[in-house]
């Protein structure tokens, strides 16, 4: 069993990629309570989508027995999500939206996807879910776990943003 807190933060990962990564065609539902993930093999010989609801888990997959190639850039946000949305489509048809509630404990803050840092700018970065014990520095404050002086200290200036923390679009 895991925490309330890890279930709702891989949530959140996955919506992700329907919101803004390989799976942003299924916006297209327009619905708030979808997450999944896209999947591609070597040479595309398989490609599919694990998608979900809280309600409902369906995989999309196309491939062949024989294994052979679908072809160059056949991955699973194309080849294999179309058919997903499709059916989505008539399986949710009537049901209402139901994103799960954010537990108590999480907190939310703006991250430059640059560098991984929070950033004080309310125009920039992308909202993400945090334990509050692990939410990322903002840009110009030191690492004191790491021996490096804090910000502010007479004679000390900021860093440059850390460039190695940076969020990767992996989904």
């Amino acid at each position: 069993m895991i925490s309330a807190e890890n279930d709702y933060l891989m949530y959140s990962m996955l919506q992700d990629v329907t919101r803004r990564g390989t799976a942003a065609a299924a916006r297209v539902l327009n619905r708030q309570d979808i997450a999944g993930k896209t999947g591609t093999t070597n040479d595309w010989r398989d490609a599919w989508f694990n998608g979900f609801t809280p309600g409902m888990v369906v995989i999309s997959w196309v491939g062949f027995d024989a294994m052979t190639s679908l072809g160059r850039g056949e991955v699973g946000g194309k080849a294999a999500l179309p058919a997903w949305i499709a059916f989505m489509r008539e399986a949710l048809a009537g049901l209402p939206d139901s994103p799960p509630k954010v537990p108590p404990g999480l907190v939310t803050a703006r991250i430059d996807p640059a560098t991984g840092l929070r950033t004080a700018s309310a125009q920039g970065g992308v909202s993400e879910l945090f334990r509050p014990n692990e939410i990322p520095p903002l840009g110009d404050e030191y690492y004191e776990d790491e021996g490096v002086p804090v910000a502010g200290e007479a004679g000390v200036s900021p860093p440059p943003p850390r460039r190695g923390a940076a969020l990767q679009e992996i989904f």
